[in-house]
């Protein structure tokens, strides 16, 4: 399942199905759209569509795979062009860690919150749930909800819910 969320604040990133991973907006002054892959090969491909766009990304791999950032403001035109080729670059990723990892990958779902000082914490899922979840509610939604979560543990505030 390809889940795509746009959540203002704390970024958030829905791993479903495992090799599918999603855009997400991260923290910062300038708002950004990261993309991320398991597999360096996709990843650098990727890079080099863009850079033959006349983009410059900003390419960095971390612990949790290897990602690319492009400013959120792109036109429409190029923003189709860019989701397309992402689409055969995410089959690609998905198809080299099948090959890698077997059917084990296939029933995997979490979730992943950029917390204010840019950790990425994970929170495994049971797919089930997470399908259930997303029947009733909208990615964005889901968001909302995972960044009030974050916010409240990052910034705990011990007056009673009343109160605030």
């Amino acid at each position: 399942m390809n889940e795509f969320i746009r959540a203002h604040g704390f970024g958030l990133k829905i791993n479903i199905d495992g090799g599918s991973i999603h855009e997400s907006v991260i923290e910062g002054d300038g708002f950004m759209l990261e993309y991320i892959f398991f597999d360096e090969r996709p990843w650098q491909g990727f890079i080099d569509y863009l850079k033959k766009l006349g983009l410059k990304p900003l390419a960095t791999s971390a612990e949790e795979g290897w990602l690319v950032a492009l400013p959120e403001d792109l036109d429409d035109a190029m923003d189709e062009k860019i989701e397309a080729y992402y689409d055969k670059m995410l089959t690609l990723n998905e198809a080299l860690i099948a090959d890698q990892e077997g059917m084990d990958h296939l029933h995997r779902a979490g979730v992943n919150v950029t917390l204010a000082d840019g950790r990425v914490v994970q929170a495994e899922i049971d797919p089930v749930l997470m399908q259930r979840l997303l029947e009733a509610v909208s990615p964005e939604e889901l968001g909302e909800f995972v960044n009030a979560i974050a916010d409240a543990v990052e910034h705990p505030d011990q007056r009673p819910f009343c109160q605030r």
